[in-house]
């Protein structure tokens, strides 16, 4: 079972309620099992453990273990259950959970055998530290952020290590000290973006005499105290762990990168600054100022590389900062404008669409269209690989296709170059559901890793993987559902384990000869019932 997100609030309501609340619950079936230390083995006490119904997320049953970590919920109305159970010093978490996202569901009913469950818990982990500035201060208000190495890369540590994710952010208090707690096992890398209290930062078109020896800023600093986000020194963290790590910010003497300001704009900077950071981009939250008509100055910069976007001229430039410079626009890649016609796969019309263009790399960087009479047009779109998202006023619909060209794409990527660009995307609002079940040697596979794997033309095009790929786990009795499935070619393939790059396609592709072929049309809707089980393959 699929968790988009976790359901903290549901859990935190669970604490409330009695036993006694669900005593009346229509049906006679239980959960039975006992909570235990993942690292140690040993029972977790005083656990409080909750059965979820799968529609709501709402609280079916709660209770708390004994001193030996035993639980039993009932009564339970046969239905599918999502557990989770929580603890003080332990990561609140869902039975059978991988990736944060997926779980094994228990099925009550019939011939369901839903006892002897061992739910292991994980203690939580921490990262804490201090960040300081010259001569040892604390630097407070730093912002600190966290970012884990994508799990989902599995067997493939060093992929992994290459693409992290950000978790979180906090800010450092009175002394410098920040804390990052209830971690799952991972490798996590820490990022420190801060400006020196102290810092004066004058214009540049008001230059004082002499050197300002206050004109300075901080570079994003990474553990262990270095500038270069291919030194990021990597921390190891495992269940109820407790990591220090602390790091020292160094000022450096402040750039200051000038940009002309167009003689058509009369109001706020049409300057904004962005910095790469593990693949993401960051804004800077600079001061951008200008003097009467003058060029808007950035200051407060610290040398390193940079992306200026700039309005008027839609322009993005690169900029390798080692001293005070000024950018001229018209150096930068242009923006560009991106029309095009959108269609029903059906072939009937769109209708009152709104379409969205995102960046995943860029922190939320989106522009927006409306479709009238099936046409839109984004007026300047950046350089880069962008996702087109499309919903009406009734649901969102699936990008099926966008056909630039002679080349059709069988997903929802646009790459933005230096032209403009022409589609015709088709639209589904298909929101088909593919179920079926896992087994392994003919008995129910709980907890397999469920892929929908596109194939035919989509097969070949990695671009096809963001937009069309599903997952999901199997529950307790083997069975998974794979949801709003656009209309494609697939193949479904269950395997016994999660340890694996499941997004490299030489990966998957060993499985793909056991798994279950199934193809979504452009009229399907509702639910689809695979006739076969898929047969669990070892990872």
């Amino acid at each position: 079972m699929r968790v988009p997100l976790r359901v903290f609030a549901a859990k935190a309501f669970a604490l409330l309620l009695p036993i006694a609340a669900h005593a009346q619950t229509a049906g006679g079936y239980r959960i039975t099992g006992r909570v235990v230390n993942s690292t140690t083995g040993e029972p977790v006490p005083r656990a409080t453990v909750s059965a979820l119904s799968e529609d709501s997320n709402s609280v079916a049953g709660t209770t708390m273990t004994n001193a030996e970590g035993m639980f039993t919920i009932a009564p339970l109305a046969a239905g599918k259950y999502p557990l989770s159970a929580s603890r003080r010093g332990y990561r609140t978490a869902y039975y059978d959970e991988h990736e944060e996202s997926f779980n094994t569901a228990i099925v009550t009913g019939p011939d369901q055998d839903t006892g002897h469950l061992v739910f292991k818990l994980a203690p939580g982990a921490v990262i804490y530290g201090t960040v300081t500035g010259d001569g040892g201060d604390p630097e407070q208000r730093a912002n600190v952020m966290l970012f884990r190495s994508d799990p989902a890369l599995g067997s493939n540590p060093a992929a992994a290590a290459h693409h992290p994710v950000q978790m979180e952010t906090t800010a450092t208090d009175d002394i410098g000290a920040y804390e990052f707690s209830g971690l799952p096992t991972g490798q996590y890398f820490i990022a420190v973006q801060a400006h020196p209290w102290y810092a004066v930062h004058g214009l540049a078109q008001q230059p004082q005499p002499g050197e300002n020896p206050l004109d300075v800023a901080y570079p994003i600093t990474f553990f262990d105290s270095t500038t270069e986000e291919a030194a990021a020194t990597p921390l190891a963290v495992d269940a109820g762990s407790r990591t220090e790590a602390n790091i020292a910010l160094h000022a450096v003497p402040a750039l200051h990168l000038t940009v002309p300001r167009s003689p058509r704009n009369n109001n706020g900077p049409e300057v904004e600054v962005r910095q790469s950071l593990f693949g993401s981009k960051l804004a800077m939250g600079l001061n951008i100022e200008s003097v009467g008509r003058g060029p808007w100055d950035v200051t407060g910069l610290a040398p390193g590389h940079y992306e200026v976007r700039t309005t008027d001229p839609a322009r993005t430039a690169e900029v390798d900062a080692t001293a005070s410079m000024e950018v001229d626009p018209a150096t930068g890649a242009p923006s560009q404008p991106v029309d095009g016609t959108v269609r029903m796969a059906d072939g009937s019309p769109a209708g009152d669409v709104n379409l969205n263009l995102a960046q995943n790399d860029s922190q939320g960087v989106m522009s927006n269209a409306r479709a009238a009479g099936g046409h839109f047009h984004f007026d300047a779109v950046p350089p880069g690989v962008w996702t087109l998202s499309a919903v009406n006023q009734r649901a969102s619909l699936y990008v099926a296709s966008v056909t630039v060209g002679s080349g059709t794409v069988p997903a929802n990527q646009i790459a933005v170059r230096d032209h403009p660009v022409t589609l015709a995307a088709t639209l589904s609002s298909s929101q088909t559901k593919i179920t079926g079940f896992a087994r392994n040697n003919g008995k129910p596979a709980a907890g397999a890793m469920i892929v929908l794997v596109p194939s035919g033309v989509a097969a070949r095009d990695p671009a096809a993987w963001p937009a069309l790929a599903r997952r999901d786990q199997s529950d307790s009795d083997g069975s998974f559902s794979l949801a709003d499935v656009p209309p494609g070619r697939y193949t479904v393939v269950a395997i016994d384990g999660w340890n694996i790059d499941w997004r490299d396609r030489a990966v998957i592709a060993r499985y793909l000869p056991g798994g279950e072929p199934v193809t979504i049309d452009t009229q399907a809707s509702g639910m689809v019932r695979l006739p076969q089980p898929v047969q669990t393959a070892a990872p």
